[in-house]
């Protein structure tokens, strides 16, 4: 008679491991967080000027203060400011103290002085860390110069005597800078929006002169084509426009005496 074999099963038994509560998920959060940042960056860097570049990173900026006279306009990004007095556009460095004042007091007389000369829509005033920037804008219906060329228009002409009073008092130097859009001139033209540009800003320069600016008190006239376009449509009107900057203080070699004549 033969024995069964007795056969003894060892069962293994694995410890589970204990609920981690989830962290993986505040990881992952953090992660997705992080990429839609990243790729809100690279978008930004992609879509504004250097400009609004400058304006954003300003916007962060913990050391500039908000006051009475800082805020942004209609333009998200820009900081612009049409004729409201209430709200002028921000500063770029906070400029604090008597000069961040008299910088509001400008841009008020700028805004007054040409609130009935031109539309609203056709002239910006921007306080930027260089100083205080006018933007004289192009319009299709009421063009500042001629279509193609530097010839100023009479509205550029009314507008030019009525802001020069107000460059004059500012004690500021001054720079005019010329900007144009993307459309070329022809096929092989030895002319360009190079030329243009700068040809439309030294026009305004004597406008300027014309009605009183001292000439000692002008710092720069250049041109810079469509190198800086305030519309994502670059061959936009918007593009085409003068920019008067009276320089800060700290950027200026000095002030200057506004009697001295042309």
């Amino acid at each position: 008679m033969s024995v069964q074999p007795i056969i003894v099963k060892r069962k293994k038994t694995i410890a589970s491991e204990g609920h981690h509560g989830g962290a993986w998920k505040v990881a992952y959060a953090d992660f997705v967080t992080a990429m839609m940042a990243f790729f809100l960056l690279m978008w930004l860097l992609n879509a504004t000027t250097e400009e609004q570049r400058a304006g954003l990173a300003d916007y962060f900026d913990p050391s500039v203060p908000i006051s009475a006279i800082s805020g942004g306009g209609m333009d998200m990004m820009s900081g612009d400011s049409v004729y409201a007095t209430e709200s002028l556009a921000h500063d770029g460095h906070g400029g604090a103290g008597d000069d961040y004042e008299l910088r509001g007091e400008i841009t008020r007389s700028v805004l007054g002085a040409l609130k009935d000369v031109i539309d609203e829509n056709q002239v910006k005033v921007t306080l930027t860390p260089e100083g205080t920037v006018v933007d004289l804008i192009d319009a299709d219906g009421a063009p500042l110069f001629a279509l193609g060329g530097s010839a100023p228009s009479d509205l550029l002409r009314d507008v030019v005597a009525k802001v020069t009073p107000v460059l004059a008092e500012s004690g500021r130097r001054v720079k005019f800078v010329g900007h144009t859009d993307d459309i070329p001139f022809r096929k092989g033209a030895a002319y360009s929006n190079w030329e243009l540009s700068a040809d439309r800003a030294n026009a305004a320069r004597r406008l300027a002169l014309a009605a009183g600016f001292p000439i000692a008190a002008i710092s720069e006239v250049s041109g810079r084509a469509d190198r800086q376009p305030v519309n994502g449509d670059a061959s936009a009107a918007e593009n085409r426009r003068i920019s008067i900057i009276m320089l800060n203080e700290s950027v200026s070699s000095g002030s200057v005496n506004s009697s001295v004549t042309p």
